[in-house]
């Protein structure tokens, strides 16, 4: 199955310690967190994984982060940030203030930038060049998106009459290429990072609300991306993957695609799988694949649900 194709102070959405009376931890994470969207939408299957996903359901729960002296931003256009969103708007400068006020003085660096795809975090030139130059004595922290900007990629591909077979090829290099670069900073805890590393990365959120409406956002016809079948299921496996990959190198991932779900371009749809109801607000800006200052304040919101945990 293809895995990669088409795939950003407001106010915070409600835990769910406060909307669930009768939370079950031992009920099904589908069940427990995301009752709220349509039976009808494709969610990942994270059951048999071991993905520890607890009460706040934004991310999932396999690191202590009880110190952080830096951190890193790493990534695509959603973490370097984009108009209309003021610079002070952005997730990351709403990370980095939640962070100060946890542990006090946090440096940061960023070296996200626009249209970044898997292979422009490791390798020669690439972000992770930039960024760690040299020995970094406090406790780290590396957030990043990544993942968008490859499945357009792939959408490309197959419009183009690119077998489906090689298509899946350049996909799962991708996959590859993520975990290498995950299990490069793990490799550098203790060395490059003399105070230790924790990363947190989101997975691959979609704005059709699993419509499959790709031109339901105003700039749409840019990506020149044709409706794809069986996209939900395709987001899903793509997601259940970069869960699977969390659990195997035990770092910590945002849930963006499920948050975002019912956020999109069909918030008001009430046909859309991923409808949750009058006054949903949208969380996509009009370029359709970045967040509004809204959806930058949840996933910061989410970020630091992990960092607590």
């Amino acid at each position: 199955m293809l895995l990669w194709l088409l795939a950003c102070t407001p106010p915070a959405s409600t835990p769910v310690d406060e909307i669930v009376d009768d939370y079950d931890p031992n009920a099904p994470i589908r069940e427990r967190c995301f009752g709220e969207i349509g039976e009808d939408a494709v969610l990942p299957d994270y059951e048999d994984m071991g993905a520890v996903v607890p009460r706040h359901c934004m991310g999932t729960d396999h690191q202590d982060i009880d110190a952080v002296g830096r951190v890193v931003f790493l990534g695509d256009s959603i973490t370097a940030g984009t108009p209309p969103t003021p610079a002070e708007g952005i997730y990351r400068a709403l990370v980095t203030a939640g962070l100060q006020e946890r542990f006090g003085s946090v440096s940061t660096d960023n070296c996200a930038e626009y249209g970044a795809s898997v292979d422009d975090l490791l390798g020669p030139g690439g972000q992770f060049e930039r960024c760690f130059t040299e020995p970094i004595d406090e406790p780290t922290l590396v957030v990043f998106t990544i993942g968008g900007n490859d499945m357009v990629d792939r959408g490309r591909e197959l419009a183009n009459g690119v077998p489906v077979e090689q298509v899946d090829a350049t996909a799962a290099a991708s996959l590859g290429l993520l975990e290498q670069a995950i299990r490069w900073l793990e490799d550098q805890d203790g060395v490059l990072f003399r105070g230790g590393v924790d990363v947190i990365f989101s997975n691959v959120y979609e704005y059709t609300d699993q419509t499959n409406d790709i031109g339901s956002c105003p700039m749409a016809e840019f990506f020149e991306v044709p409706e794809i079948d069986a996209l939900p299921e395709r987001y899903a496996a793509l997601n259940e993957s970069y869960v699977d990959l969390a659990v195997r190198t035990q770092t910590d991932i945002v849930l963006l695609f499920e948050s975002f779900c019912g956020h999109g371009f069909h918030n008001e749809d009430p046909e859309s799988p991923c409808y949750r109801g009058p006054g949903t607000p949208r969380w996509f800006d009009d370029t359709c694949i970045h967040p509004t200052p809204a959806g930058h304040a949840q996933l910061a919101e989410m970020v630091l649900a992990i960092v607590d945990e």
